[in-house]
């Protein structure tokens, strides 16, 4: 494993093809390796779809130590679940390895078609999204919580109601809760609380070899207050059958979110063009004219640390940043339509140059940006042969 990781980082330093999703979900010549499900995971997701058939529709919370495979089987469920409902939410609580959308971000994404390959990155417009700018909880739980909550509650209030407009008719939606692998300490602490407010109807516990990483045994997050207790199903990860298939799609967690940012930023570009190497990814983004900003015209928060006024500017430049409307709140959180990267600043113009997927009509609501801890990728700063757009030679001026 560690010479594969070690191969894709080479490959990665010299811009070579790689199994990068563009934003329709396509990926370039490298062809992924088939996935095989175990029997255990099978009928592990069969007996969450055959208790799908009541009212209310089911709550499924995936959770387990990290490289167990809870994303893999989190895509079976859902595979399995749309074949029996038209539309199934995908609530991703992974702000490390979301699946659907770029690193940060907790959201809620409505799925109507099953995704062609597990092991492909797909990106998805999230129904609602909260940026929280990091791939970890751990630095502000309290904020963390409150997203997820939020979230869930969202989706309570939109797909599990009765529909007034269809005769009372039944918005019968269910639901897949995707949950970060850090299950120790006040990882754990984090996971009980959201199974606790979400309560879900299945509970699905994967167990990796090593014991002592395993979240507890049984129905861990209960205590004296009698939370409903749902069905909790236990399987064991696997990372290969007796064939040798491959079981799990085996991932290096820093490229994969690399990876995702990129094919966030790959819809910068028109879909015709035909990009197929970060390399040139990198330069059909370093010639994208940027959106021109009056800074006059936005506000600035930073998410988890405080800035000086005199460094604001600087601490933005060549960072990628949530796009978000001060003025459009939702239950006194402000939500993210958006990522996007400061190209520059110029001091003297009194403008912040910006590169964004996201459409004109949209951003020009914008006036608040998110400032994280999530990163540009390296690979797209180093762009030989023409002026990258994020080094010295087309940064902040200073007055």
């Amino acid at each position: 494993m560690q010479e594969k990781q070690s191969e894709k980082e080479k490959k990665v330093r010299r811009g070579e093809k790689v199994g990068m999703a563009s934003s329709s979900g396509a990926e370039s010549e490298s062809q992924s390796p088939s996935i095989y499900i175990p029997q255990e995971w099978s009928e592990a997701a069969e007996s969450v779809a055959h208790d799908s058939i009541t009212w209310p529709p089911p709550v499924v919370l995936v959770c387990g130590p990290k490289n167990s495979g809870k994303t893999t089987f989190s895509r079976i469920i859902l595979d399995v679940l749309l074949k029996r409902y038209k539309k199934v939410a995908y609530f991703d609580t992974d702000v490390g390895q979301p699946e659907f959308t770029a690193p940060g971000f907790l959201s809620l994404v409505i799925v109507e078609e099953t995704p062609s390959d597990l092991t492909i990155p797909c990106m998805k417009t999230p129904e609602r999204c909260f940026f929280f700018g990091d791939i970890s909880s751990k630095r502000n739980p309290t904020t963390y919580l409150k997203y997820v909550f939020t979230l869930y509650d969202y989706y309570r209030k939109e797909y599990c109601i009765y529909d007034e407009g269809k005769n009372h008719a039944r918005t019968k939606v269910p639901l897949i809760v995707n949950t970060p692998g850090w299950v120790k300490g006040i990882g754990y602490d984090i996971l009980v609380d959201i199974l606790k407010y979400i309560a879900p109807s299945h509970v699905v516990k994967i167990n990796i070899s090593a014991g002592r990483k395993n979240l507890p045994s049984g129905a861990f997050w209960l205590d004296d207050n009698n939370y409903r207790l749902g069905n909790l199903i236990e399987i064991k990860s696997a990372h290969q059958d007796t064939l040798n298939r491959s079981v799990l799609i085996q991932k290096d967690a820093s490229l994969m979110r690399d990876f995702r940012i990129m094919a966030y930023f790959r819809q910068c570009i028109p879909s015709e063009k035909n990009i197929n190497t970060i390399r040139e990814l990198a330069h059909e983004l370093a010639s994208l004219p940027p959106y021109a900003v009056p800074i006059t015209a936005i506000k600035i928060r930073h998410l988890h640390c405080q800035v000086p006024s005199t460094e604001i500017f600087y601490s933005l430049n060549s960072t990628i940043v949530g796009l978000a409307t001060s003025s459009e709140m939702f239950e006194d959180l402000t939500s993210c339509v958006g990522l996007g990267i400061v190209r520059g600043i110029d001091a003297l113009k009194g403008l912040l140059y910006l590169i964004t997927p996201i459409p004109h009509s949209i951003l020009e609501k914008v006036d608040l940006l998110l400032q994280g801890y999530i990163q540009v990728p390296s690979s797209l700063m180093q762009v030989k042969g023409c002026r990258s757009p994020y080094m010295s030679s087309n940064v902040l001026r200073a007055n």
